[in-house]
């Protein structure tokens, strides 16, 4: 009998099968069996949209509690800390401390006067006292061997205040060698710019883990072994495909998967037909969970280059994109900096850019709204023209020169 579909291409939710990150989840574990001081106590996860930084808070959370430990999942959003302070750990306190309710007499009544009234009341109710708080319950406990997690998703400059503190308390709970741990989640041009800020020492130098794509045999078996658990199986030829569709991009394996699934549910095997199908069909839906996203944290300009680059079917020549936009090489060479740094386009030899993201070069040419430069190149018929590129060209501000081009708007 074919089970459900088990992909889960939704943000945030775990894969049924969680591949490429073995290493730096044991590397998490060892640090909390370690002891106070184990760096990874302390660890900033980074990747691009789609990467699964949120499954892996998820991954770090399930060591935790594998291990004993309590945790406090959060998202930098506004009021993080008095979230934590007045809901997580009075909530921790009154789970784990055995003396959570305290009495005392009130008066005598029994007959001939003799008697006692006692009144029962809670000794953790929600109040301020991030530190005290923290404290106690660390020292409840120490007493059976365990420790907190603290994790907060979508870190960014937004939360500076909030971050700030409790990074401070953190830290001050490392110096008293408290079982305490930390794991913050972002972009990665959201975490380079908090940590450019007054934030605390210990955030500076929390362990990085940079979420990168997946190796070709590991999207296999994330593609395989959930398909075969769920009753169902995949030829070697159609695997092959999917495997390539993906990109080794995390979120596009859940995609992939859910979609070659769908092209026949009813089938016992999904043959090459239906895995080209389900990348198809994934690759026009990580355009619009992934790709507007990416591009709407991005200038006008910065997407003007990107269209630029969406002409070539590989590898863009900068000297190419400086012409496709009417400016100098300088001027090019700003932009490209600013864009590599947000991982959005990386660097292939000299002189040569790519797409990070799968699919992006696609999307960009059937959604780019406008470009900047002059007559349409001939493109070909693989190459269809970039809406907007019959524009007139206008003039594009030089960006200003301060240490490699202005900031990425948030």
């Amino acid at each position: 009998m074919l089970g459900v579909n088990p992909f889960t291409p939704t943000f945030g939710t775990s894969p049924p099968l969680l591949v490429g990150r073995d290493g730096d989840l044991e590397d998490f574990r060892e640090g909390l069996l370690g002891g106070p001081g184990s760096p990874e106590r302390a660890t900033l996860v980074t990747g691009l949209r789609g990467t699964g930084k949120t499954v892996m808070l998820n991954a770090y959370e399930d060591v935790a509690g594998a291990e004993g430990w309590l945790v406090i999942s959060e998202t930098a959003t506004p009021n993080l800390l008095d979230r934590i302070t007045h809901e997580h750990l009075p909530r921790l306190l009154a789970d784990v401390d055995p003396h959570q309710t305290e009495s005392h007499l009130t008066g005598v009544s029994l007959p001939g006067g003799f008697g006692a009234n006692r009144e029962v009341s809670e000794r953790h109710t929600p109040r301020p006292g991030l530190r005290s708080q923290l404290a106690e319950l660390t020292d409840i406990l120490a007493q059976r061997g365990s420790g907190v997690l603290i994790t907060v998703d979508e870190v960014h400059r937004k939360g500076l205040a909030d971050l700030r503190e409790l990074g401070t308390t953190i830290q001050h709970a490392f110096r008293e060698r408290r079982n305490v741990a930390f794991v913050g989640a972002g972009l990665p041009s959201a975490v380079d710019d908090l940590l450019s800020d007054e934030v605390s020492t210990f955030l500076r130098r929390a362990d990085r883990r940079h979420l990168r794509t997946v190796r070709p045999e590991e999207v296999a078996k994330a593609i395989a072994v959930p398909i075969r658990d769920a009753g169902r199986d995949i030829t070697d030829d159609a695997l092959r495909l999917a495997v390539a569709g993906t990109g080794g991009y995390p979120f596009m394996i859940q995609l992939v998967g859910l979609h070659a699934w769908r092209a026949e549910s009813t089938a016992a095997v999904i043959d090459v037909d239906q895995a080209r199908r389900g990348v198809e069909q994934a690759r026009r839906k990580v355009g619009q969970l992934v790709h507007a996203s990416a591009l709407a944290d991005l200038s006008d300009v910065d997407r003007s280059f990107l269209a630029a680059m969406a002409h070539d079917d590989g590898p863009s020549r900068m000297a190419d994109i400086a012409s496709r936009l009417g400016v100098d090489a300088t001027y090019a060479g700003q932009y490209r900096l600013r864009l590599i740094a947000a991982e959005v386009i990386e660097p292939r030899g000299h002189g040569l850019v790519d797409f990070t993201l799968p699919g992006l070069r696609d999307y960009l040419r059937e959604h780019a709204a406008s470009s900047h430069w002059g007559p349409e190149p001939e493109l070909g018929p693989s190459r269809p023209a970039i809406p907007g590129a019959e524009h007139e060209r206008r003039q594009l501000p030089r960006p200003p020169d301060n240490n490699g081009g202005p900031r990425l708007p948030r």
